[in-house]
């Protein structure tokens, strides 16, 4: 560091700003959320392909996400009948 550079004005742009409290803020909510907005729309889709080969009702499948400190797991249960 010299000398000129306790001179030098190095805040931080208001774009910088703004980018950084959004990303906190997306951060915030998600991690609040009991429910990713993609999970309907995944069992939906699981039960169309799974539909395809074995005749099943909607209620049949459950999508569930299980979340942990640092990971999630994608639970998926179905029953099929016999």
């Amino acid at each position: 560091m010299s000398f000129w550079d306790y001179f030098r004005s190095t805040k931080p742009t208001t774009a910088s700003v703004a980018k950084e409290r959004l990303q906190i803020i997306v951060a915030h909510e998600r991690s609040h959320r009991s429910q990713p907005d993609y999970l309907p729309q995944l069992q939906q889709e699981l039960l169309q392909v799974i539909s395809k080969y074995v005749n099943i009702n909607q209620d049949d499948v459950q999508v569930q996400i299980d979340r942990n400190d640092d990971c999630s797991v994608l639970e998926l249960n179905i029953t099929l009948p016999e």
